[in-house]
């Protein structure tokens, strides 16, 4: 193990600092590994459970949106028996890299809150106390965001890709065989793409602190950065307006919570800054 640097940030070099993120890069890997070895021996809940849980028509969502169709006396494809597909794997080693590279990604997702641990554990010896005091709860804010982000995927962009792209068709003469790596690639792509998408609070905060962002430049981008949200939802769902929009309104409501978060670091950092004042005037 790595010996524990009793040097304060302002006494560390470079070369330190690149030690001491080597050391939390490689506790952050192996708790990855650590969880991705559990998720191998439970590979069967992981497969036939989750990752093959949206091409079931009983899946939760479907079952939702067919209700709400009946209701509106609108036909749909949710209220199918199944779904026309059929997933296969036409590569030797497909099932066995599918069930590898899997077991890695639960290992990311799982882990995710240490992972935000032993980033906040680098950067947090570099902040003010204070700073630290305020920052209390980010790895939980990070975290819950983080999850809101991979259930919203999970439960909505996923199975709505899934269920368009399955009952889409050019000619009943083409079948949907679809290969095991691309179905697995848009249940992960759904899920983790959310639930980064969902940080953007948390990214703006800190783009805040270091004065890259002000609530003054997200309004002004604001049209801009809702022709971006529409593009994005169109590249993580299928070609639908409901679906786009669907995906589109919580990055939207993010967005706005973001303009309010820098709006309440910029107007604590100017009390600081007021106290601060105030306190130097007293001394002289």
């Amino acid at each position: 193990m790595a010996k524990k640097n009793t040097k304060s940030p302002d006494e560390m070099s470079f070369l330190d600092h690149l030690e001491e993120l080597r050391w939390h890069l490689i506790r952050s890997t192996l708790a990855v590994v650590i969880i991705a070895a559990i998720a191998l021996l439970l590979s069967d809940f992981i497969f036939d459970i989750i990752i093959f849980g949206p091409k079931s028509m009983d899946f939760p969502t479907y079952r939702f949106f067919c209700k709400v169709g009946t209701f509106l006396g609108i036909d749909s494809n949710f209220c199918a028996d199944e779904l026309p597909i059929i997933i296969q794997s036409r590569e030797m080693s497909g099932q066995f890299s599918a069930f590898i590279w899997t077991s890695i990604w639960a290992g990311f997702i799982l882990g995710f809150p240490y992972i935000l641990y032993e980033m906040w554990k680098f950067i947090s010896p570099g902040l003010h106390p204070n700073e630290r005091k305020h920052s209390r709860g980010f790895i939980f804010a990070a975290s819950f965001l983080f999850f809101t982000g991979v259930l919203f995927g999970y439960y909505l962009v996923a199975p709505l890709s899934i269920n368009y792209l399955a009952t889409f068709t050019v000619s009943k003469e083409v079948s949907n065989n679809i290969d095991l790596s691309s179905f697995i690639g848009t249940v992960r792509t759904s899920v983790i793409a959310c639930g980064l998408i969902f940080e953007l609070p948390i990214i703006v905060y800190f783009f805040t602190k270091v004065g890259l962002v002000t609530p003054e430049i997200l309004k002004k981008y604001r049209k801009i950065s809702l022709v971006v949200v529409l593009i994005l939802a169109a590249v993580v769902t299928p070609p639908d307006v409901v679906s786009q929009i669907l995906v589109a309104l919580p990055i939207l409501f993010l967005y706005q919570v973001s303009i309010y978060i820098s709006k309440r670091v910029l107007k604590n950092e100017a009390k600081k800054e007021a106290k601060l004042a105030a306190k130097r005037a007293k001394k002289s």
